[in-house]
């Protein structure tokens, strides 16, 4: 039988438990659940499209500068974010077919300089990997490139023997680029690969020289690797002397592409930026005047019409850039395809925040977390 102690007891638990429901937090309800990530996807959208946007590296032509598996933050503040222009699922090239708005840069606190690493929408009409673009492809819903502009409006550049030239300077390669040089060596044997890898030198397999089936000697064979891996390797008592690998191909007049070895002197179209016109410099501009100045070019014989006129000279109405890859010889960039337009410019890479190894499972790279890209 209970005693008469218990009943208080038992009205004081009573009481915490009724207190203890009163003070926990309510339990949110599905509505509310459904608006908070509404509300979340909203924020990311808008950071995503107006202040930063995380990229991933998927391939080489950025080497040593950027590698496989870096992320990185992309800033779309330093030049002014781009108003959209299409709508349609969040992170896929889907939009509603048809659907265009007007497209518009805000404005930004500087200009794209040389030297700036950029993420850029690919601009010519036949993408390397994806084939043939359609024409009614927005700007926006066009693949990420990202490579280094080596040349901005009014610029004049070069490529002699592989070495860029701006406004008739030579620009030298930076420590942590990339290109093919050809090793020739002391005698007949040659380190392997695998001890040029620890040295940073890449063996570009069967480039050994020969002659019918036999390997020459001395050992001439070509890597990729950058200039400073290229002095330890000249250091090496099997090594000779090594020399850049340059296309034996003369370069063309006629177009980019020809050899990335050599490309003819071409003005950077800007602005205001007026450029004569002759049948060796119109296939260097005759694309950015049709495709994103929305005039018609014909070349019959020695004269060049523009919407029907003849023409000796066009004035530009944007901005246009020279992007490279750092890994020269294993990048599709301006050399092949010609200019980016200013309005294919999606913002300025400014660091790698995470970096992981090409490997199951992930192996990171915590030396190039959160590291400002040079």
């Amino acid at each position: 039988m209970p005693t008469t102690t218990s009943r208080p007891a038992a009205r004081g638990r009573a009481a915490r438990a009724r207190r203890a429901r009163r003070d926990a937090p309510a339990k949110p309800t599905t509505e509310e659940n459904v608006w908070f990530w509404i509300k979340a996807l909203a924020i990311i959208l808008i950071v995503r499209a107006f202040l930063f946007e995380p990229y991933r590296i998927p391939s080489e032509s950025m080497e040593d500068t950027l590698l496989v598996g870096d992320f990185l933050i992309v800033s779309k503040v330093h030049w002014g974010p781009r108003t959209p222009n299409t709508i349609g699922i969040p992170f896929t090239p889907i939009s509603i077919p048809g659907l265009r708005f007007p497209q518009t840069r805000l404005p930004g606190f500087t200009e794209p300089e040389r030297g700036d690493v950029v993420v850029f929408n690919y601009p010519a009409a036949v993408d390397v990997e994806r084939g043939a673009i359609p024409e009614d492809t927005p700007t926006e819903r066009r693949a990420p490139y990202i490579k280094r502009l080596v040349a901005v409006p009014g610029d004049t550049l070069a490529v002699f023997d592989k070495v860029l030239h701006i406004n008739g300077r030579p620009v030298p390669l930076a420590p942590t680029m990339k290109q093919r040089w050809r090793v020739y060596g002391t005698g007949a044997t040659r380190a392997n690969a695998r001890q040029l890898a620890e040295a940073g030198v890449v063996l570009i397999p069967n480039s050994d020289r020969r002659e019918g089936s036999a390997v020459v000697s001395p050992r001439e064979y070509d890597v990729y690797a950058t200039p400073g891996a290229v002095r330890d390797l000249e250091a090496r008592a099997d090594v000779d002397r090594v020399e850049p690998f340059i296309w034996n191909e003369r370069f063309s007049d006629q177009t980019f592409g020809a050899n990335p070895d050599h490309v003819a002197p071409v003005v950077i179209p800007g602005e205001g930026v007026t450029v004569a016109l002759t049948p060796r410099t119109i296939p260097q501009y005759a694309e950015a005047i049709e495709r994103y100045e929305g005039r018609s070019v014909v070349l019959e014989g020695d004269r060049i019409r523009i919407d029907g006129e003849l023409a000796d000279r066009y004035t530009f109405q944007q901005d246009y850039y020279f992007a490279m890859g750092d890994f020269r010889d294993n990048s599709v960039d301006s050399r092949y395809w010609g200019f980016v337009p200013e309005t294919h410019l999606v913002g300025k890479a400014v660091m790698t925040f995470l970096s992981f190894e090409r490997y199951l499972p992930p192996i990171p790279r915590l030396s190039r977390f959160f590291r400002p890209i040079p």
